[in-house]
């Protein structure tokens, strides 16, 4: 174990055995501390958000399909020319120290062993540099928390195309932070310095709030700000945080090589709609222009095949992935990626899909319970 401002991180590499991705939430809330827990595990207000981001999946249904005279489904895809073996990739997840004393070296470490895509956050516990090379040449992207500094913006963005990562993630949803109750509760403080802020920081970027941090993100985000960054780092910017069809457009026009449907896990407007109910008419709107990123409430394998099927060319997972790495550092990341991929490939199989592209044409039955 390792203690830093009082904050007790685990230090576990090792394998872990996994029922379910839903079951590892309980076995982490019994490692990390009460107030990381809150920070991690908590939505908006009620939650009532992030409840129907679960239930969402509810909606659609797979058909089984016999005679299909196919095994061994494949997980290989390739989204913004970059070859992966899985469709299921990291979500940017800020400070991952709160799971783990190696917080997003482990993670990274992880995502690679299974051949899949890491974005990494701003508020990262680690800098930009050290996860990327925790990577090892694996593909990452970081994700930018737009500030209103725009000498910290392009330090950062500098720094990460240095590093080498694929993409820049544009994160459109949190210009100013949902209302967290669990962090109320907690009087919760970041115990743990961002190595991206300490910086641009006075001391040494402990002990800040999370309101303090929002207080320095950028409140207007528009348009020029996506070609702007664009033209700045000559990379593909994934706009994230869309959940309207509208939206979708305005950042193609904008120059945006992605959209990046997410409504921050239930953490941003409370009585807003599941991500995945607006996947489709987001897809629609697309009609294939970007490839899309998904993420909001995957737990399962049958979650993933139902957005891949619904127009999403990569699922992202954030929370599952955090419990794992709380759990058995790297190993325990890789073991979350393994577990949803194995009941992916059984979803695939049974639904007689072959390839991710075979997952992308099937039909769903819709059902509103």
């Amino acid at each position: 174990m390792t203690v830093v401002n009082g904050y007790k991180q685990n230090d576990n590499e090792e394998k872990i055995n996994i029922l379910n991705l839903e079951e590892l939430e309980e076995r982490a809330k019994q490692i990390i501390p009460t107030g990381g827990f809150g920070y991690i595990v908590g939505g908006s207000e009620n939650n009532w958000t992030l409840k129907a981001n679960r239930k969402a999946f509810t909606h659609k249904q797979i058909v089984p399909r016999a005679l299909s005279n196919i095994e061994n489904p494949s997980l290989d895809t390739n989204v913004f020319g970059i070859p992966l073996k899985t469709p299921i990739m990291m979500a940017p997840t800020a400070a991952q120290g709160l799971a783990h004393s190696q917080g997003e070296k482990d993670t990274a470490k992880g995502v690679a062993a299974v051949g899949g895509l890491m974005a990494q956050s701003t508020y990262s516990s680690v800098s930009i540099s050290d996860t990327a090379a925790a990577g090892n040449g694996a593909p990452q992207f970081f994700q930018l928390y737009m500030s209103k500094d725009w000498d910290f913006n392009y330090s950062l963005l500098d720094e990460a195309k240095k590093a080498g990562v694929k993409g820049i993630i544009l994160t459109v949803d949190a210009t100013v932070d949902g209302y967290r109750e669990d962090d109320i509760k907690n009087n919760f403080q970041f115990p743990i310095p961002m190595a991206n802020l300490t910086k641009f920081s006075e001391g040494d970027g402990k002990g800040k709030g999370i309101a303090e941090i929002y207080a320095a993100a950028a409140q207007k985000i528009g348009p020029d700000d996506v070609k702007k960054i664009a033209d700045y780092t000559d990379l593909p910017v994934i706009v994230k945080g869309i959940e309207s069809p509208e939206d979708a457009l305005y950042a193609i026009g904008a120059g945006a090589a992605g959209v990046y449907v997410s409504n921050h896990g239930g953490r941003q407007l409370n009585g807003g709609p599941a991500s995945f109910d607006v996947l489709e008419d987001v897809a629609k709107a697309v009609n294939g222009r970007v490839p899309i990123i998904f993420d909001s409430g995957v737990r399962r394998g049958s979650d993933a095949f139902k957005a891949l099927a619904s127009g999403a060319d990569l699922v992202a997972m954030g929370r599952p992935v955090i419990y794992g790495l709380a759990l058995g550092g790297a190993e325990g990341v890789q073991a979350v990626f393994e577990h949803l991929g194995d009941e992916l490939k059984t979803t695939m199989q049974l639904a007689g899909t072959k390839t991710i592209a075979d997952v992308k044409k099937t039909q769903l039955l819709s059902i509103n319970y």
